[in-house]
């Protein structure tokens, strides 16, 4: 079966990023217990209850590879799966979930922050927020934070098959000014329909080392 390409038909499937194997390699919460940095890696970020999971399954074309749950804040560690025996996807914690322990919440900074400041394999990251709802003022400061460690991020605006396509623009044009970028930098994507896919497979294949 064909899927839509995103409007794009000038991009060859050549210029995809073809991901044929993916395993989970391990979970963890401080520097010490992360693999090895024998590969590079593109971290992916969102707040709580986003999609990250079904995306990141998407993207490897298995519906269980990351497990998915009903209840926010349920991810709380770190996990690392090798992409191709060549690279690392990175699931980071879910952010801003009101309901999730005071505690809980105040370790996902530090947690996180560790990550990103001891990666020195990290080569990306996708910022994920949902189409249907503002960015958030986490999603404001992490997104600045990632533009101040100089990693560069992709935004994607998920969800998008929970609308029409009509409301597409002038959500990413509110979103854009919210986190201060041009609307047409951001991927609508979903998970049902493989909204987004290819055009987020390129935009990694792009940034990854040669």
């Amino acid at each position: 079966m064909k899927h839509e390409t995103d409007g794009d038909p000038g991009h060859l499937e050549t210029d995809q990023l073809l991901i044929t194997s993916a395993e989970f390699i391990t979970s963890a919460s401080r520097p010490e217990h992360y693999p090895l940095e024998e590969l590079p890696e593109m971290a992916f970020a969102g707040r709580s209850n986003v999609g990250k999971s079904s995306l990141i399954n998407c993207l490897v074309q298995r519906k269980k590879l990351v497990r998915t749950s009903r209840t926010p804040g349920r991810t709380q560690l770190i996990n690392f799966f090798k992409i191709n025996n060549t690279f690392m996807f990175v699931d980071l914690p879910g952010y801003g979930y009101a309901k999730v322990s005071q505690s809980l919440r105040a370790t996902w900074g530090p947690m996180v922050e560790a990550y990103f400041d001891s990666r020195k394999n990290l080569f990306g990251a996708v910022q994920i927020m949902d189409l249907r709802h503002p960015p958030t003022q986490d999603d404001v400061i992490l997104w600045n934070w990632l533009k101040d460690i100089k990693v560069p991020a992709i935004p994607i605006l998920t969800k998008a098959d929970k609308l029409s396509r009509t409301n597409w623009k002038p959500l990413a044009d509110a979103a854009g000014k919210i986190i201060g970028i041009p609307p047409a930098d951001f991927i609508f994507f979903s998970a049902e329909t493989r909204q987004g896919k290819d055009r987020l497979l390129r935009k990694i294949k792009e940034l990854m080392p040669h």
